[in-house]
């Protein structure tokens, strides 16, 4: 049995680095503003590392599904490296950024994502990833019976909007890996932040979705089975997603440190268990219970059950 915890949208706060000289004038004034008008009030630090520890007590890897950070500050993306460190020296962890990890096109280009978070994404197929400035996607481990295969979504947007983008790059190299034998006969998990399916009207997918999730959807056409697992919502949830060769799951994790009354945005983990022969043998969330006593360990919303 090979155990994942799945973690995302971990927006970890660096209140020492939020001062006007970071804020203005620039995209993280809206971000600073959602911070003092709601996100601070329910993010909760404590929350976070009990999360972080029962992930890594219990799993075998551990996946990051992006929002790393809250306002890509330098001061932000250390306090989460050094976070990440201390539960990464007993259990493996790949990593992928989500929007507010390139919060601004300066911190994109300056590589900054990778910089603090390289050592996660180190893979097994190297010839088969392309240097992106957030670092080497797509990023394959082959990790027993899965293949886990790290996809960035993340692309800097302008104020208020927050949609991300696979491209066309990381989508033909997508179909490269998916057809490597090393890789065909393990059953894929593949790591995106934005959401790979949304019903919504395209002008919302435009604003904060995956501007390209029916190509993406494409590429994973030939898998007959996989786990699709991504954040972005702040919310778990669970649905199938159909292709020609049979059936994905597709699921979202919460966020990792809020403080909410309901249990399916509360902080948590998603865990699943992986059969020797590449099966799903079960998928739940582990989640903060009431005042913070603990974990529990509850289903994941099944999306129109």
């Amino acid at each position: 049995m090979f155990r994942i915890a799945h973690i995302s949208d971990l927006h970890v706060l660096s209140h020492r680095a939020t001062r006007w000289r970071h804020v203005l004038f620039n995209k993280r004034v809206t971000g600073y503003a959602n911070l003092l008008l709601h996100r601070g009030r329910v993010y909760r630090r404590e929350y976070l590392v009990a999360v972080l520890s029962e992930a890594a007590a219990w799993a075998d890897h551990i996946v990051v599904t992006g929002d790393i950070t809250n306002l890509s500050l330098e001061e932000e993306f250390e306090e989460a490296r050094a976070l990440l460190d201390g539960i990464g020296r007993t259990v493996e962890i790949t990593v992928v950024p989500g929007n507010h990890d390139v919060y601004l096109p300066s911190v994109h280009a300056k590589r900054r994502f990778a910089h603090h978070f390289g050592a996660f994404l180190q893979g097994d197929l190297p010839a088969l990833a392309r240097d992106l400035l957030v670092g080497p996607f797509p990023c394959v481990k082959l990790r027993g019976p899965v293949a886990i295969i790290a996809l960035s979504s993340a692309v800097p947007r302008p104020p208020f909007v927050a949609s991300g983008r696979v491209g066309d790059i990381q989508l033909a190299a997508l179909q490269e890996i998916l057809a490597h034998p090393d890789v065909a006969r393990r059953t894929p998990i593949v790591l995106v932040h934005h959401p790979p399916v949304d019903d919504r009207p395209r002008l919302a997918q435009l604003r904060d979705g995956l501007v390209d999730a029916e190509r993406l959807r494409s590429a994973l056409e030939p898998l007959a089975r996989g786990l699709v697992l991504f954040g972005h919502l702040h919310v778990r949830l669970r649905r199938l997603l159909q292709t020609a060769a049979g059936v994905l799951e597709a699921i979202a994790a919460g966020g990792a440190a809020l403080d909410h009354p309901d249990p399916d945005v509360r902080a948590g983990f998603n865990a699943y268990a992986i059969e020797d022969d590449g099966g799903l043998a079960t998928a739940e969330a582990h989640v903060v219970a009431p005042g913070g006593s603990g974990l529990e360990r509850l289903p994941i919303p099944e999306e129109g059950a």
